[in-house]
């Protein structure tokens, strides 16, 4: 079923700019729709977007307990612009406590398995419970952020949360995203700025230098695909 429901978006939309795809899926999915931001630059585009064209779109966002103080700041400037709510969705308390308590607060740093738990408790559990009851996840995946999405396409079936994804960004390149954001004075984390790319939390992300890969600043100190179970890909 989910292969054919993609495969009819697919269709459907082919012809569609992103905003007549943004509307399409508002109607044709009331209340079901739903943007995760995370206030990065491709997310800024996005609530743009559905804030200026007023799309019945719902947004929301993950606050793992760890962000930057700049990801606040352009998180409220958004809300001040777009006068739109953005739901905020916490990890659980017991569970940090727990894995405080346990292992104290830097255990992602010892080891993949330790990362990929502070990750799922952080941001995995949460989304989990964001994306429930819903049919359309719009993200801000683009392929040239990484290998492992180069070869994604406009909708997806993500089988983990069970919902279809539509990625409107996925062949931008960020010189693309940037000129749209000057050209529209949208809100932007102040850390681009200071060569920041891709930003989560604080403890696990660096400024990139020329010449690195755009996921090259997330968990610098692992070799790994560099993903936190948010996307498979």
């Amino acid at each position: 079923m989910s292969t054919s429901v993609v495969a009819s978006l697919l269709e459907k939309t082919k012809d569609f700019s992103i905003e007549e795809t943004l509307a399409f899926l508002a109607n044709e999915y009331p209340n079901q729709v739903v943007f995760s931001t995370s206030f990065g630059q491709e997310d800024q585009v996005i609530t743009d977007l559905i804030g200026k064209n007023q799309l019945p779109i719902k947004v929301f966002t993950l606050d793992t307990g760890r962000l930057f103080q700049e990801t606040y700041d352009v998180f409220h400037k958004t809300l001040k612009k777009y006068k739109t709510e953005i739901k905020t969705y916490f990890p659980d308390t017991i569970a940090v406590e727990s894995l405080l308590n346990q292992k104290g607060p830097n255990s992602f740093y010892a080891s993949v398995e330790n990362r990929k738990e502070c990750c799922f408790i952080r941001k995995v559990a949460p989304l989990t419970k964001a994306l429930k009851g819903n049919a359309i996840w719009i993200t801000g995946l683009r392929a040239e952020q990484s290998e492992n999405r180069s070869d994604l396409n406009f909708f997806e079936y993500d089988a983990h949360f069970d919902i279809i994804k539509f990625n409107p960004l996925l062949k931008w390149t960020l010189p693309q995203v940037e000129e749209y954001l000057e050209k529209n004075n949208v809100p932007q984390n102040s850390l681009h700025k200071q060569g920041f790319v891709s930003i989560g939390c604080a403890p696990c992300t660096r400024a990139i230098l020329p010449g690195e890969d755009i996921r090259a600043g997330r968990w610098s100190w692992e070799s790994s695909h560099k993903e936190c179970g948010l996307h498979q890909k």
